[in-house]
């Protein structure tokens, strides 16, 4: 996969180096995981810390499904 350079607000989470699609969400999982940002009671849904909610868009929690969405509005 050819490798997509994240903005600042995603850098901010994952880096700024540039990766492939796949690697990106793997590092974005590490940190959801790390920080305990998955809900507890549905697990579909992500909770945002400050780094998150800015590249949510803003929004408190989004579902793993709209994350995928908000996120490519963050690479080039």
């Amino acid at each position: 996969m050819k490798p997509v350079t994240p903005d600042s607000a995603l850098a901010a989470v994952v880096g700024s180096s540039p990766l492939p699609r796949t690697e990106l969400t793997k590092k974005l999982w590490v940190y959801i995981k790390k920080n305990g940002l998955q809900d507890k009671k549905n697990r579909r849904m992500i909770n945002a810390d400050a780094a998150l909610k800015v590249v949510f868009s803003g929004k408190a929690q989004v579902s793993m499904f709209d994350m995928t969405k908000l996120v490519s509005k963050h690479v080039s």
